[in-house]
């Protein structure tokens, strides 16, 4: 059987795809790129993302490819001073989530690894001194960064069960202070950047309170490393194997019996060690006191995927300016084309560019959350921000492995600036909880802790033509219909498990859960993006916006037609005219393909230091 395709006129155009609006010839940026700007980096603070990026436009943050590792670990952290420099109050930034995630995607853009170490001085270490207003600790060495902060929870035995983890720190009564202490091989801090490089290095480190014999949970202890000479007495620091992606001086730490006074201990809410050793605590549970001790992680999920949101659109900036200065032979001979000619080259761009939209949108919105919820829903919103981390570092991994791909094989080579982002996401996926386990825990507290939007209006004539798939809200729509299906699904799998069997039940419900996480997420980028778009106040750069918005909504539903054909959400024809749809919104945006990218603003003086741009 034949099937028609679907026919579109010039009165279905919009006016941004009528006339040019990437150009404009007295202004040297586009009015529709200052746009789209100001959309993707209106955030807070108009200042924030302005002066980080500025930072890194700076001559000590130029792209260097010549160095050897340990050169590159000092360089990271040299320039983590020179960012320690310009940060007016650094206890300031510790306590601001929007800030520290503008630092990250920042960092992310010139150096993976400095990222890293950034999040982990400012957010996981700075953080969680801050945080304690029960202990009075001069701080002016870590604020001044003559020592750096680390981050110690992990162990070789215990990733994901952190909460099991088996380092101690004894309550000395006698000395009223602790002795903390690795008592086996699995219990050694697993990948901290506890190495002589940067200097004296100071850590929190989490570890199991003992109290005459009782165990209190886990808290977080202050410990000073290493000084000008290397580590300091009863600690031992061993150099892991060189990783993938920007190099960080990753290390196995143990201890052996090392004293600590009694404001190394880290209080708050989740527990309070009194003279006499007991304990007040307003949580019950030994692991919500450690959920709690070590809740910086959370504001190190929304840090891990900003960096890698950072990282993607550098990546993208760097694929899209190479597409159109590469040229290649075109169909007459004779004749050579830009590589962004192709629709099978720019229709990839435009699909991860749409994805990159769409990740800064949720990332803004799941910050925001984070920033103003309320105490009641924090569990809600903890989880929000794990959902979101989950899914923006695994697609960021995907679109810089395709950025990287659409130039060749000059993007293998480092000094080209790509090679690094997809091994930088690789480590942004595991790192501040593993993306697999925080989605099954998300997707196990939604199957009975989340109830999906009611079902939309019943559907319009209109809803009902291949015209509806443009609209982002008809297929904002379509996506909430498949959450609800997922979550029904979810519910009855694990209802319907083996009884008694608490491990096979999650089984039979696993795969549908995932499944409903991951619609959730998606669902949740869609709301943010159609947010972000009626905000533009320019009529042809909104349409511009609602367009690519389109295009990434198209891509959620093709793979789920089938299931919305079957429950009456669409029809034949609808489902039929997909592919066609897709086309014509790619062939509407490819034109505003450089404009998309330009948006990102990523600064000129880095690309102009990646030979593969530059080379005639």
């Amino acid at each position: 059987m034949i099937v028609e395709r679907a026919v579109f006129t010039h009165a279905d155009t919009p006016a941004y795809a009528r006339a040019d609006i990437s150009a404009d010839a007295a202004e040297p940026v586009p009015p529709a790129c200052r746009e789209l700007t100001a959309v993707l980096f209106d955030d807070g603070p108009a200042e924030a993302h302005s002066r980080w990026r500025k930072i890194i436009s700076t001559e000590p943050f130029r792209f260097r490819s010549d160095l050897r590792t340990e050169e590159r670990w000092e360089l990271s952290y040299a320039r983590l001073r020179a960012f320690n420099e310009e940060i007016q109050d650094p206890e300031e930034l510790a306590r601001d989530p929007r800030g520290l995630a503008a630092m990250h995607e920042w960092a992310a853009v010139v150096d993976g690894a400095l990222a890293t170490v950034a999040g982990i001085h400012y957010n996981l270490f700075l953080g969680s001194l801050v945080d304690d207003k029960t202990t009075e600790r001069d701080l002016g060495s870590f604020l001044r960064l003559e020592r750096t902060g680390t981050f110690l929870c992990t162990e070789r035995a215990h990733g994901n069960d952190a909460a099991a983890l088996e380092t101690t720190a004894v309550y000395d009564r006698r000395a009223d202070g602790f002795v903390l202490h690795t008592p086996n091989e699995g219990a050694r801090k697993y990948m901290p950047n506890t190495s002589p490089a940067g200097g004296p290095k100071s850590a929190v480190v989490a570890a199991r309170l003992l109290v005459d014999g009782r165990d209190l949970g886990v808290f977080l202890f202050l410990t000073p490393l290493t000084d000008e000479n290397g580590p300091l007495p009863g600690i031992t620091v061993e150099s892991l194997p060189e990783r993938i992606g920007s190099p960080v001086d990753h290390c196995v730490t143990s201890f052996d019996r090392v004293r600590l006074p009694r404001t190394a201990l880290i209080q708050g809410p989740h527990g309070r060690l009194l003279t006499d050793g007991a304990l007040h605590s307003a949580v019950g549970s030994p692991r919500k006191r450690f959920l709690l001790a070590i809740g910086r992680v959370t504001a190190g999920k929304l840090s891990m995927s900003a960096s890698t949101l950072g990282g993607c659109r550098a990546a993208l900036a760097i694929a899209v300016r190479y597409s159109g200065t590469r040229h290649i032979s075109g169909p007459t001979a004779g004749v050579r084309v830009p590589l962004s000619a192709h629709r099978s080259h720019h229709s990839r761009l435009l699909k991860s560019l749409a994805g990159a939209y769409a990740m800064t949108f949720l990332h803004r919105a799941v910050t925001e959350a984070w920033v103003s919820h309320e105490p009641a829903e924090r569990d809600r919103v903890e989880r929000l921000v794990a959902v979101a981390k989950g899914w923006i570092t695994w697609r960021a991994r995907a679109i810089t492995i395709e950025a990287r791909e659409r130039c060749g094989a000059r993007a293998l080579f480092p000094v080209n600036g790509l090679a690094e982002f997809p091994a930088n996401a690789d480590g942004a996926i595991t790192a501040e909880g593993d993306n697999l386990a925080i989605w099954c825990k998300a997707g196990a507290e939604m199957i009975f802790g989340y109830t999906p939007d009611e079902p939309s209006a019943d559907r319009t004539e209109a809803s009902r033509t291949p015209n509806a798939l443009r609209d982002p809200s008809f297929l904002r729509d379509l996506l909430a219909e498949a959450e609800r299906r997922w979550h029904h699904r979810a519910r009855l799998n694990l209802r319907s498990g083996p009884s008694g069997d608490s491990l096979g039940r999650w089984n039979n419900a696993s795969g549908a859960a995932l499944e409903l996480v991951e619609t959730h997420a998606t669902l949740q980028a869609a709301d943010a993006f159609i947010t972000a778009l009626e905000s533009v106040p320019h009529t042809a750069t909104r349409a511009l916006l609602r367009d690519l918005c389109a295009l990434f909504l198209l891509d959620a539903i093709a793979p789920r037609a089938a299931e919305l054909l079957a429950d009456g959400h669409l029809d034949a024809a609808q489902v039929r005219a997909l592919p066609d749809i897709t086309e014509l919104l790619t062939s509407r945006l490819a034109p505003h393909l450089a404009l998309l990218a330009e948006a990102f603003a990523v600064p000129e003086e880095h690309l102009a230091d990646l030979p593969m741009l530059t080379a005639t």
